[in-house]
This record gives C-alpha cells, sequence and structure tokens, in this order.
C-alpha cells in the first residue's frame, strides 16, 4: 500500500508538506501543491480520511437524507443538481434513500453523526412542510422541496408552484383564452393547493370568470395509494358543446396533461385547434414525447438542488446564509398544444 513517506520521496519534500497539500491547509504555495499533487496521482495514492477526522472533526463528506427521491425518474434531477454542485468542491456525496420508513431514516441520522458528515440535505418527493427539528440531529441541514417551522430557522429551498401556475394562465390568456378549465393535482398536495391559487388570482387579475364545473381533479384517493382519474375528468368537460366547454384545459402536471389529450382524441377534438392544454413539470419522458410537443411549466428541480447544496456549503464554511424558505422560479416551456 502507497503511503505518504512514498509520495513525499517521490516529490522530494518531507511528509508534513504531503499532509498539508492533502488537508488543503493555508499558505502552500502553488508550485508545491502541484509538485506534490503530481506524486499522488502517478503512485495512486490515497489519505487516511479516518485519521484526518481525528485531527480535524472534519470528513469533508455532505450527506443527503431522501425518502424516494433518488429512485423516482421525475425528481431524480433533484439529486443531480446536488451531485454537480457538491462536484466542484473538495467534499464527497453520500445518499441515503429511507424508502418513508421513519425507523430507517432514525438509523440514517445516527450513521451521519458517527461520521461526522459535515452537512445534509433534507429531500422530499413532494413539496411540503416537515415536521423538522434541527436540534434533534445536530447537523447543518438545508430542507429541499420542502420547509418547516420558519421558528425553528433552518433553511429551505423549494420551487414557486404559485407563480408558475399564475405565469402558465396568463400565457394561456396572452394565446387568447379566456375559457380556462383545470385538471389538478391531488388536492391533499400543498403544489395543487398552491397551483390553484395562482390559476385563481390569474384569472382575477385579467377579470375572467371561472366556471366551478371546469375544475375538477385528475388525481384522487390517500396520497399513499392516490390514482389517476384525469382521462375520465377531462372527458366528462370536453364532452361539453363548443360553446359550453373551456377552450384551454391547465393540467396539474405533464400525467395529467397526456391523459387530457387522450381525453381529446377519443372525442375526435384537434389540439390546439379545437382544445389547448398546458401541462406542469417538464417531464420530458412526457412532454418531449407527446405530439404535438406540450407546452408545460418545468419544475426547476436541478436548479432547486443545486441551490439548495450551495447554500450547505455556504453554511458549513460559516459564511453568512438566509434562514428563510427561498423559492426558485418555475418557468414557461412553450410548445405546440397552445
Amino acid at each position: 500500500m502507497v503511503s505518504i513517506r512514498d509520495v513525499a520521496a517521490l516529490a522530494g519534500v518531507s511528509n508534513k508538506t504531503v499532509s498539508r497539500v492533502v488537508n488543503r491547509e493555508p499558505n502552500v504555495k502553488p508550485a508545491m501543491i502541484k509538485r506534490v499533487s503530481a506524486a499522488i496521482d502517478q503512485l495512486g495514492y490515497i489519505p487516511n480520511q479516518a485519521a484526518r477526522l481525528v485531527r480535524t472533526n472534519r470528513s469533508r463528506i455532505v450527506g443527503v437524507v431522501t425518502d424516494v427521491v433518488s429512485t423516482t425518474p421525475k425528481s431524480v434531477e433533484l439529486i443531480h443538481g446536488i451531485q454537480d454542485a457538491i462536484g466542484k468542491t473538495e467534499y464527497s456525496l453520500l445518499i441515503a434513500n429511507t424508502g418513508n420508513d421513519p425507523a430507517t431514516e432514525a438509523k440514517i441520522w445516527r450513521t451521519y453523526r458517527e461520521q461526522r458528515i459535515d452537512g445534509v440535505l433534507y429531500v422530499t418527493m413532494y413539496h411540503r412542510e416537515v415536521d423538522f427539528d434541527p436540534s434533534t440531529h445536530g447537523i447543518a441541514t438545508v430542507l429541499v422541496n420542502c420547509f418547516t417551522d420558519p421558528a425553528r430557522s433552518v433553511p429551505a429551498t423549494v420551487p414557486d408552484d404559485y407563480q408558475g401556475q399564475y405565469d402558465a394562465t396568463c400565457h394561456a390568456i396572452a394565446c387568447g383564452h379566456e375559457r380556462i378549465g383545470y385538471v389538478t393535482l391531488n388536492p391533499l398536495i400543498l403544489a395543487a393547493r398552491l397551483r390553484g391559487q395562482g390559476y385563481r388570482d390569474a384569472m382575477e387579475a385579467h377579470g375572467l370568470p371561472i366556471q366551478s364545473e371546469w375544475i375538477v381533479p385528475g388525481v384522487a384517493g390517500p396520497l399513499d395509494n392516490d390514482r389517476l382519474c384525469a382521462f375520465d375528468a377531462a372527458k366528462r368537460i370536453l364532452s361539453l358543446s363548443a360553446a359550453e366547454r373551456p377552450t384551454l384545459l391547465l393540467a396539474g402536471n405533464d400525467e395529467i396533461a397526456m391523459q387530457c389529450l387522450f381525453a381529446a382524441h377519443a372525442l375526435g377534438l384537434k389540439v390546439p385547434a379545437d382544445i389547448a392544454i398546458i401541462g406542469f413539470d417538464d417531464f420530458r419522458i412526457i412532454s418531449d414525447q407527446v405530439v404535438p410537443r406540450l407546452t408545460t411549466v418545468a419544475l426547476p428541480y436541478y436548479d432547486i438542488g443545486a441551490r439548495a447544496a450551495e447554500r450547505l456549503l455556504a453554511m458549513i464554511s460559516g459564511a453568512p446564509v438566509e434562514y428563510g424558505i427561498e423559492t426558485v422560479a418555475c418557468p414557461i416551456v412553450p410548445g405546440g398544444t397552445t
């Protein structure tokens, strides 16, 4: 096994100098860093992280605690954003999936404390409020796609669901639509409520009436066992006469939007000539594949993950950090369905 002495001998420096380079101590000349680094690369030397942990009480590891995000295609961009932000630094990333099991989550936190993890990104599948008490864990933490009681002073980074749907409604109006229906997410989800409020406020801001019979859930049932009912819901709305139905449907997400497209096709309606549709999420497996390409609102998971990681790194370094809820804008992605 290659030792620090081997690196020092090849580089022609002392063991202490190699140690200072490995530990990224200040006031080491760039030329010396380059010389020692070349020797490390040539020999394939791997520093003893356990020994460094004893000396510094720092692991240079950032942990991620997720429910099912790391195994869910729709949300894995959160992890990609985190990985890319951490990858630009000296830190390594450790990801643990709880599967929504409290016992598993408690075990993960215990392991992270034992390993002196420098900071944690706590990531949830749904944008929601969580009961998170930082004093329980004792590790610098940023909440991702979730938030907790502001009095607990835990920074959080979340999508601006309200703004996304407000802008989508304004986009529909700018395209000439005044009769706008809405096939929503499961009403039990916070995003459904925020997006619904964005829709209502945009309609009110433009002086347009809202037809209650044009607002229907596309998903129903408890969160752990809900079911998609968007096809039937959209078909009921679109079965109305041309004078009675909306000219555009907003969809709670792209999966619901696809069901609206199917419903329109089943009724012989053309998109966007007879009915226009706007989705939400920009889930590319759907939005890029349907014909015409879906107009949608991007859920900026990658940016949320990257921004949350940057905030955590600032906390770890001791830099000033805003401890409130930071929202990331959800932009319109124009397509052929409007």
